[in-house]
């Protein structure tokens, strides 16, 4: 088969495993039409660029205790929930502040709400973050460089950090992969440093949180969740959670949508 077609079949794949989650070989072999061995070859190389994770027989988009989802699964998952969040936190920010905003999709959500609060002064390490600024006269952008990352459309590693360290904001608004009623955690340690001299640049931090990611641990440690001024949650979040987690830091729920 051409380059052409094998981008196009791997495009198939990728589009079926983000809408599913998860996806056999073979399952993907009769999809394509195509043999196994070239679905596991075309499974190897959307693993090596970070699209898809590999497991024994099949791929999948999931999150794991090790592994984070590609951004493109992420976009897709618990929008409304996001949305509601994203909009809730927006409540927090003021014309005139400094805001840094994560590589989070979330923090994507609420980006899009931001230029009605203008000025602003908007940092980011994300590149689709600052595709929503960079149109916007009364948003001042800055856009933290580093090694570019295509799980997370972002940029990550030592020039990232130095350039969050040179710089003091207002507020910090970030999420994370996963957190239980006492800490924050994350698969991946690069984005663990960057989101704790993220935090550690803020004046007030605040974390946006859907409940999928709650109850749940990762590998890495990322902060103790009384670091955090705010933390934004959605009204799906057992009330029992919520009692725990208040008792730690300030919580705010998102209303229902």
């Amino acid at each position: 088969m051409t380059t052409t077609g094998a981008q196009a079949r791997r495009q198939i794949i990728t589009e079926h495993v983000l809408k599913h989650g998860t996806a056999s070989g073979a399952e993907l072999a009769e999809l394509t039409r195509v043999s196994l061995m070239t679905v596991h070859r075309d499974l190897d190389e959307l693993a090596r660029r970070g699209v898809l994770r590999r497991f024994r027989g099949g791929v999948s988009a999931l999150p794991s205790t090790v592994f984070e989802s590609n951004l493109d699964y992420r976009l897709g998952v618990n929008r409304a929930e996001k949305e509601a969040i994203a909009r809730t936190a927006s409540e927090l920010v003021e014309p005139g502040m400094s805001v840094m905003l994560d590589d989070s999709t979330t923090a994507l959500a609420l980006a899009a709400l931001l230029a009605d609060q203008a000025p602003l002064t908007v940092v980011t390490n994300a590149r689709r973050v600052v595709d929503v600024f960079a149109g916007h006269e009364e948003i001042r952008l800055i856009s933290l460089g580093g090694e570019y990352s295509r799980t997370h459309d972002s940029f990550l590693g030592v020039p990232c950090l130095e350039a969050i360290e040179a710089l003091s904001v207002d507020m910090v608004l970030v999420s994370t992969s996963a957190m239980d009623a006492r800490m924050t955690y994350h698969q991946e340690q690069d984005v663990v440093l960057v989101k704790r001299a993220m935090l550690a640049s803020g004046t007030r931090k605040v974390l946006l949180m859907d409940r999928t990611k709650l109850a749940r641990t990762a590998l890495h440690r990322l902060a103790p969740l009384e670091d955090f001024d705010h933390l934004v949650v959605d009204a799906g979040v057992d009330g029992e959670l919520l009692a725990a987690l208040g008792e730690r830091t300030d919580v705010r729920v998102a209303p229902a949508v």
